[in-house]
């Protein structure tokens, strides 16, 4: 069974509020093996609305419509829903009477245009709203079917649980065709979305007709590059083996490309894999940042329990403070020693198993002969200290931001290398 999801609002194609509904929608069918290949948003205009009903109806089985039910001028969502069906709007008293209470016990006077929710396309049957004043409908079109819903995300995402996913999953188990959907991301760092795509193109060639397993990518900023996998099987049991198999067939591709870049699963950040691999030795973390200023402690606890194993970090932006706190030589303070004395001595005043440093040059000028982008990372693990050199793109921002997950990532590899 094929779904598809039409989003209602002119306010979305203007870009003044996002469209979460669409989001959550297509989640929550995935998360019950219920496919939707298509997403469409129109604005409130009943020409354009009726035609995205046809265009939905054309290619899906059944049609998911969220917005336009509400009690004003532009809400017209019902009336497009009558045409497609090709009946007439009936007024119910007994959803007159629901919003009226509705208002009642709120000490509020109705007007007269809430009466328009009230008006439901002959045949339609309603979903009761429990939350609101909008009722959603659920609309017959031959053997397939229109749903309609609020575009208010708590009252849509109510209605979809309590009517709609129980009839979409009764019309599925008719066609025989119950199926569970799960997902699994590799998120990536240091390789491009290109030069993966070329590491795991085998694979996806061969998936390209598969109705089991698909890849995609998805480039994410400074979080890198996430790889998400996704198979259909029978059951749960029989998706996450598919899912297992194909994770393992695209980490080899993935190392034998780039080597050891995939550093989390799903929602696992950077520093949440920093987190596990000191966790599992008991160690402890300090940091001493120049041109990052605190971006790698802030990301540091954001991580829940970060102080089991985060001890502090300082924030040594002047060349004095490099010298005469971190016991840096002085001279260039942008170079592959400086970033090594810095670990020492953050390591050495924060009493740390391990310590983090990072120096180099922000922009928009040079400094000590090195252009904007210039990154040393020095890293002091026990009695051992070692360095890294990145090259980062963009402007001062974005040069500061790729830095910090950066040096976090030259830290995750030198922990591994220990194992």
């Amino acid at each position: 069974m094929r779904v598809e999801i039409v989003a209602v609002g002119t306010e979305l194609l203007l870009g003044q509020i996002p469209d979460t509904n669409s989001q959550w929608l297509g989640e929550r069918l995935a998360a019950n093996g219920i496919a939707s290949h298509y997403h469409q948003h129109v604005g409130d205009n009943h020409e354009r609305i009726v035609a995205a009903f046809r265009i939905a109806l054309g290619r899906s089985d059944a049609v998911i419509v969220c917005g336009g039910l509400g009690p004003t001028q532009d809400d017209i969502t019902r009336a497009a829903l009558a045409e497609i069906m090709g009946v007439e709007l009936v007024r119910h008293d007994d959803i007159i009477k629901k919003i009226r209470s509705f208002f009642d016990s709120r000490g509020r006077a109705m007007s007269d245009n809430n009466l328009l929710q009230a008006d439901v396309p002959a045949g339609a049957k309603v979903i009761e709203q429990i939350r609101g004043t909008a009722p959603g409908l659920i609309c017959p079109v031959g053997d397939q079917v229109m749903y309609a819903v609020p575009g208010v995300p708590y009252e849509m995402s109510d209605m979809f649980e309590r009517a709609i996913l129980p009839d979409l999953l009764t019309r599925q188990r008719a066609l025989g065709q119950t199926s569970v959907i799960v997902s699994r991301v590799l998120r990536t760092w240091g390789a491009s979305e290109s030069g993966l795509a070329e590491a795991v193109a085998e694979r996806f060639d061969a998936l390209i007709d598969s109705e089991r397993v698909t890849i995609a990518f998805l480039a994410s900023g400074i979080e890198g590059i996430k790889v998400r996998i996704t198979a259909r099987g029978h059951d749960r049991d029989h998706a996450l083996a598919l899912l297992d198999e194909e994770e393992q067939l695209v980490r080899a591709l993935i190392s034998g490309a780039f080597g050891d870049i995939v550093f989390g699963v799903d929602a696992e950040t950077m520093e949440y894999a920093i987190a596990t691999r000191l966790l599992r030795r008991g160690w402890t973390l300090g940091l001493a940042e120049s041109l990052t200023g605190g971006l790698i402690a802030s990301r540091l606890v954001n991580v829940v329990g970060a102080s089991q194993w985060f001890r502090g970090g300082l924030v040594s932006y002047a060349s004095d403070v490099k010298y005469e706190l971190l016991q840096v030589t002085r001279g260039p303070v942008v170079r592959a020693a400086a970033a090594e004395e810095m670990a020492r001595g953050a390591q050495r005043l924060l009493e740390v198993d391990v310590a983090l440093a990072i120096t180099g040059v922000a922009g928009p000028d040079e400094q000590d002969g090195f252009p904007p982008g210039t990154v040393f990372v020095g890293l002091a693990i026990g009695d051992d200290v070692s360095h890294a050199q990145l090259r980062v793109p963009g402007d001062r921002e974005r040069v500061r931001s790729y830095s910090a997950i950066g040096a976090l990532d030259a830290l995750r590899r030198g922990l591994d290398r220990l194992d």
